[in-house]
């Protein structure tokens, strides 16, 4: 591994070698140069501005983007329509040069909150108020990691003066090279964590339950997921590294994301894809029914089955499939759904868990999908648009971005944009030594309020477990 020095004098160089690729002079648009990183990133560095992160340890994946070059943001019923503009004039103005040949391409964060309206003033303020409601945000500084190999993205708005973005781009690799030089913190012993309370508490939780319940009876729902929000305080201040380490230990099989504008850091470690774009091929996770774990594995197995043979876990599960289903039949050809769905297994639950694919037609495209399947029945309820409505009157607190989606879009060589978005669950808003936690459970016929009191305390535990190692 090269010395920080080395290091740094290898990037500058490389830098000086390849800057006058660029169309500095041209009118309009943005120019990106991807260069090898000679180190294998698996955790983003702190860099101490605006940035966020994607990790999956179990898949070896890393795109972090630090700075910002350009962002658009928008709200209302059609924020995804807007930013399909505002990325497809993106993409047709982005000269990219991979002088390096790493394979890798200049990337954007697409995101965007649970609910399309803006939060109301009447509900309990939240931290989620620092994002907007839906954004696409193009680093300065982007770094990648793919099947063992990295890479550095610097990107900038075209025209720009030649001296001024050598200047401006040394410096950023000088950050960079003093952040991956600084030593990761130590472990620490897991703090003891205070509960600030919940909202809704218990009984309030009980009589939203029943009231769903109600609904359901009524017919004008089948399903509708009512959410949480619990208040812990640390006895010290949580930092970002050691919070997305312990998380990516925890549950490697889940997408760690980390987001950070201001002051807050929102973050989840989540396991469903709300849709992945490569080309023409789709894939969508369809997650619902939950049950705890054990760490004796007969008690595990038992909890597995019985996930398996419930009929309430398996009717909310089928809902989700079905809703996905016919999305997908509007918008692919050759759509594959599993027979019946597996369990993905994780540190402290377990999902009933299908995956479904197509092929996207011709007449459609990523953004038309994501509008179509947000939000499912896993985080909002069946019908769509009656849940959605119920919870909007009835939920007592702004959801922000939980439930929401993130995630990552880049060009491929065709000029098509490919994405990788997920639904955020086990999800928190970090600030200093306090932390708010969320998470829902599926209300349908034969639902239990205390059992769905419980499941929802299962899955803040797991963001809380983390917490106490950060």
């Amino acid at each position: 591994m090269l010395a920080p020095l080395a290091l740094l004098d290898q990037l500058q160089a490389r830098l000086d070698e390849t800057i006058g690729l660029l169309p500095t002079a041209t009118a309009g648009g943005f120019a990106s140069l991807i260069l090898e990183l000679p180190r294998t990133l698996t955790l983003a560095p702190e860099l101490g501005h605006p940035g966020f992160s994607f990790t999956h340890g179990q898949q070896g994946e890393l795109r972090a983007g630090c700075g910002m070059a350009a962002q658009w943001t928008a709200q209302g019923p059609g924020r995804l329509e807007t930013l399909r503009a505002r990325a497809q004039t993106l993409i047709r103005h982005w000269h990219q040069y991979d002088p390096d040949e790493t394979g890798f391409a200049g990337f954007a964060l697409l995101g965007f909150a649970a609910s399309p309206s803006p939060a109301r003033s009447a509900r309990p303020p939240q931290a989620g108020a620092e994002l907007p409601n839906a954004l696409l945000w193009l680093p300065e500084l982007g770094l990648c990691t793919r099947a063992g190999q990295s890479a550095l993205v610097l990107t900038t708005p075209l025209p720009v003066a030649p001296g001024i973005l050598r200047e401006r781009w040394r410096g950023w690799l000088a950050q960079l090279v003093t952040a991956l030089a600084a030593p990761l913190p130590e472990p620490l012993t897991p703090s003891p964590l205070t509960a600030l309370g919940s909202l809704p508490g218990l009984a309030d939780w009980q009589a939203l339950v029943q009231e769903a319940l109600a609904e359901i009876r009524r017919g004008s729902l089948e399903k509708v997921v009512l959410c949480r929000r619990l208040g812990l305080k640390g006895r010290r201040s949580f930092d970002p590294r050691r919070l997305l380490a312990a998380l990516a230990y925890l549950f490697p099989a889940c997408q760690v994301i980390s987001i950070r504008r201001h002051g807050t850091r929102f973050v989840a470690a989540t396991p469903e894809r709300l849709v992945r774009v490569v080309g023409r091929q789709v894939e969508v996770d369809a997650i619902a029914g939950t049950a705890a774990r054990s760490a004796s594995a007969a008690a595990d197995a038992a909890l597995t089955a019985a996930l398996r043979a419930s009929d309430k876990e398996r009717r909310e599960h089928a809902m989700v499939v079905e809703a996905v289903r016919a999305v997908l039949d509007d918008c692919c050809d050759e759509v594959r759904v599993p027979a019946a769905p597996g369990v993905m297994q994780l540190h402290n639950a377990q999902h009933l868990w299908s995956p479904l694919s197509g092929r996207l037609r011709e007449d459609t495209d990523l953004f038309t999908l994501a509008t179509r399947l947000h939000p499912t029945p896993a985080t909002n309820g069946k019908p769509q648009a009656a849940a959605r409505d119920w919870l909007d009157r009835v939920e007592p607190l702004e959801r922000g971005w939980y439930t929401g989606a993130a995630g990552i879009l880049e060009p491929d060589p065709s000029g098509r944009l490919n994405a990788d978005l997920w639904v955020l669950l086990r999800y928190a808003e970090v600030s200093g030594d306090e932390a708010r936690l969320y998470a829902g459970a599926g209300i349908v016929r034969g639902s239990d309020p205390l059992a769905e009191w419980r499941e929802t305390g299962h899955k803040l535990a797991a963001v809380a477990t983390a917490l106490q190692f950060a």
